[in-house]
């Protein structure tokens, strides 16, 4: 007795929106390190000490979560695309 396929379920990944968003997580890491590295050269400079690194952090960090919420959610928009794919 052969068994029936069952319903179709969504496609497969492909290897090139895999790698996107292995990207995307590169890229927020690295956005974040950029901005205390270099709140840290502003605190050697101007004496500012903690000051240059926290601004760095944080504003590293909100820089890139806003960079990747574009990536995922408003560029696929306006591409016409569904983003919850």
């Amino acid at each position: 007795m052969a068994l029936k396929p069952g319903p179709a379920g969504p496609p497969p990944p492909d290897r090139r929106s895999a790698g996107q968003y292995a990207g995307l997580g590169v890229t927020f890491g690295a956005g974040i390190v950029l901005f205390t590295l270099l709140g840290l050269w502003a605190d050697s400079r101007l004496g500012s000490s903690p000051w240059g690194l926290l601004l760095g952090v944080f504003g590293g960090f909100g820089l890139s979560l806003l960079w990747v919420y574009r990536r995922l959610v408003v560029d696929p928009r306006a591409r016409g695309e569904d983003p919850r794919r």
